[in-house]
């Protein structure tokens, strides 16, 4: 049985560089579009099992080529898709505009991600870790994270993309791991450096979180329980596209998690795979191998 079960969204992206955001009405010229595996939850199992873990995905995809492409894509990353059904709704999907500075806006359509319901959710209770997003109905997360968490599996939520989450949700998490602007979002607070972010954070351990990490980009990531508040600085690198680099992050930190690692290691980790990832185009064309984050993060500490 694979360590870690990921719940969560399977995405064709559908991706095209331009020099920069369109505004409203406004046409520009991009580059060659191209058709690259993604979805927030596949993301994460990709990520996790290219650093080593042994990892299966739930999760819908349509009766399509892209379906196909999708669950060939995890069976040549040696994720297990057993538990991915095949859906006749189309499916699901993310326009990509990436601009010359490597930032980008996406817009999803849903499709079979929108019918993954808590009667797929099949018992788990030999997997360590569950891996959670929010690509799906968020009454699937929820069913999944209370039976995770009847079963004594550590959840990993993450809140994205960004909305409005139950507390109930909030206090099943034993990590739960927001950016800057989800964590906003989820308390209703400005947050706009390291103290706000922190003062946000407790918002939630006061709802019943047991560990908050945020994601702070070139910034590296803050840890903030009851016990601790640690900020973590990432790496410099040059950023070609930030796409499924809070992916890489949750992928490296859960495989961390499963070496028994303290969580400011396991956080460390996480920001070494981000990093790295926004090194490279794509989504899961960017994840990084644990040969890469090896070798990169000795070069680092030797430097």
């Amino acid at each position: 049985m694979p360590d870690i079960l990921v719940v969560g969204s399977l995405n064709a992206d559908l991706v095209v560089r331009a020099p920069r955001f369109p505004q409203p009405g406004e046409t520009i010229s991009g580059e060659d579009l191209q058709v690259i595996a993604g979805g927030k939850g596949a993301n994460q199992a990709v990520a996790a099992a290219r650093l080593g873990s042994s990892v299966s995905m739930l999760g819908r995809v349509g009766k399509d080529s892209f379906g196909d492409l999708l669950v060939d894509n995890l069976k040549s990353n040696h994720v297990d898709a057993q538990l991915v059904q095949r859906d006749d709704a189309s499916t699901g999907t993310a326009i990509i505009i990436v601009d010359s500075n490597g930032q980008n806006s996406i817009i999803l359509s849903a499709g079979a991600n929108g019918k993954v319901s808590a009667e797929d959710l099949a018992s788990f209770p030999d997997h360590k870790l569950l891996l959670l997003q929010l690509e799906i109905p968020l009454e699937t997360v929820l069913s999944a994270a209370k039976r995770a968490h009847e079963n004594g599996l550590r959840v990993i939520l993450n809140p994205a993309p960004a909305q409005v989450i139950p507390t109930e949700l909030v206090a099943l998490a034993d990590f739960i791991i927001p950016n800057e602007t989800e964590l906003s979002l989820l308390t209703g607070m400005d947050v706009k450096d390291v103290s706000s972010t922190e003062q946000a954070a407790h918002v939630l351990l006061q709802r019943g979180a047991k560990s908050v990490i945020v994601t702070l980009g070139s910034k590296g990531a803050l840890i903030v329980s009851n016990t601790q508040v640690t900020h973590v600085d990432t790496y410099k690198v040059n950023v070609v596209d930030t796409t499924a680099a809070g992916d890489a992050f949750i992928g490296g930190f859960a495989t961390a998690l499963l070496k028994n690692k303290s969580l400011e290691e396991a956080v460390r980790y996480g920001c070494a795979c981000g990093a790295l990832a926004t090194t490279k185009f794509g989504a899961q064309p960017s994840l990084p191998t644990k040969e890469e984050v090896d070798i990169f993060m000795s070069l680092q500490e030797g430097a």
